[in-house]
């Protein structure tokens, strides 16, 4: 009885939390540094809740996460994408490269190297893998479904390169910087988030 009831409170708080930092990444993806022109911007820290989560409770948990976190950003402020594009294939495309695949890697990311024994370093390392898997969802979906945009590049998969890795690179960096900052104050691995003074 005692098991089950600790249980449900972990299963509780872990939901409580995972509803707060998802809803603070959809906040903080609205404080945009820039956008650019046809999708893509840069935000203030918005990927740091998600990659948190799947540091914290792991990869299934992150993975979760990071779909639902996807499907959201969708639903709010990419629904204005599916205008430009044609065909079921296209549409799934953008569906999946462009939000659900790509924020998921956000959670993956998170829980990768959650084993290290140095959190900030397994956050940092972290953060910018899950920015290169994130990166390397809107480079598929820029060669596939918006290559007609590459007008005056010689290569598709350049003019993508380039369009993704402008915004993306900038993001990650202020992934990392966000990441390694909160992990020098707070100790994701324990309930309370405090970390241990040294004796």
């Amino acid at each position: 009885m005692a098991e089950t009831t600790a249980s449900s409170i972990d299963n509780t708080r872990k939901l409580t939390e995972t509803a707060i930092m998802l809803a603070l990444a959809v906040a903080l993806s609205y404080v945009k540094i820039f956008d650019l022109p046809m999708g893509g911007s840069v935000t203030l820290f918005s990927q740091v809740p998600i990659i948190i989560i799947g540091y914290r409770y792991g990869w299934k948990w992150g993975v979760s996460t990071g779909i639902l976190y996807g499907i959201l950003e969708m639903l709010l402020q990419g629904l204005g994408n599916f205008a430009y594009v044609k065909g079921v294939g296209a549409y799934l495309i953008l569906i999946l490269a462009d939000y659900v695949l790509a924020f998921m890697s956000l959670g993956l990311g998170g829980a990768l190297f959650r084993k290290l024994k140095n959190q900030t370093v397994a956050l940092g390392v972290g953060a910018f893998v899950a920015s290169a898997l994130r990166f390397l969802c809107h480079f598929v979906s820029g060669i596939t479904i918006w290559g007609e945009y590459a007008d005056g590049w010689k290569s598709v998969w350049g003019y993508s390169a380039a369009y993704n890795g402008s915004y993306m690179a900038a993001e990650a960096a202020i992934t990392v910087v966000g990441v390694v900052l909160l992990s020098l104050v707070l100790d994701f691995s324990a309930t309370d988030l405090k970390k241990k003074k040294k004796a």
